[in-house]
């Protein structure tokens, strides 16, 4: 498949899922009322799905991997957030894994995008 736009790429797609969960999670109960905690989880999974978007648009290949390591970050900072999530009891543990999860999956395939990205040897 030919990438011609970001929204080709799996890990932007993944990175929408992500939001789309941390949405869900933050818009009930007590949670929808932590406005710090609400605020900075959404933030967070929005720059991952934002910065694979800003780093396709890059200038260069070493910009792209940068945004991408942003994107890594952002989504272990979800991870971390969840976990304050879950011990206020705003979340489930089922609600929990299932967020914790997209997260991982979001930095597994930024991990390994950075990998392809870093093997591909400059055109001439």
């Amino acid at each position: 498949m030919l990438i011609k736009r970001f929204e080709d790429l799996e890990i932007w797609k993944e990175a929408r899922k992500l939001v789309n969960s941390v949405y869900d999670l933050t818009s009930k109960g007590a949670f929808n009322k932590d406005f710090g905690l609400r605020g900075q989880i959404q933030e967070a999974a929005v720059s991952c799905m934002s910065n694979i978007a800003e780093g396709f648009d890059s200038d260069t290949k070493q910009q792209f991997i940068q945004m991408l390591s942003y994107t890594r970050r952002s989504a272990s900072e979800v991870q971390s957030v969840l976990y304050v999530s879950l011990d206020r009891c705003y979340i489930t543990e089922s609600e929990f894994t299932k967020c914790y999860d997209q997260a991982q999956l979001v930095r597994k395939l930024t991990n390994g995008f950075i990998r392809y990205l870093r093997s591909k040897q400059p055109t001439r």
